[in-house]
């Protein structure tokens, strides 16, 4: 494997969640209001998610990658 080939592999990402209107009517919000959302407010939404959710992203990647996969750290 080229350098640029394992460089490619380190770098491909895989998607981990996304939001989405039906969330919102999902979470209890009411349809005719969430249907008033505009697409810039919807952004601010998944941004405000990314941001809450990245504390919990570096425990659970944590968990998964030595408990599920059997990883050890090397640095």
């Amino acid at each position: 494997m080229t350098k640029k080939e394992k460089q490619e592999l380190l770098d491909k990402m895989f998607p981990i969640t996304s939001v989405c209107r039906e969330d919102l009517i999902e979470a209890g919000y009411e349809k005719k209001d969430v249907l008033k959302l505009t697409d810039d407010q919807m952004n601010m939404v998944a941004s405000k998610l990314a941001d809450g959710m990245m504390d919990d992203f570096w425990i659970v990647l944590k968990y998964i990658a030595e408990e599920r996969l059997g990883l050890k750290k090397g640095r």
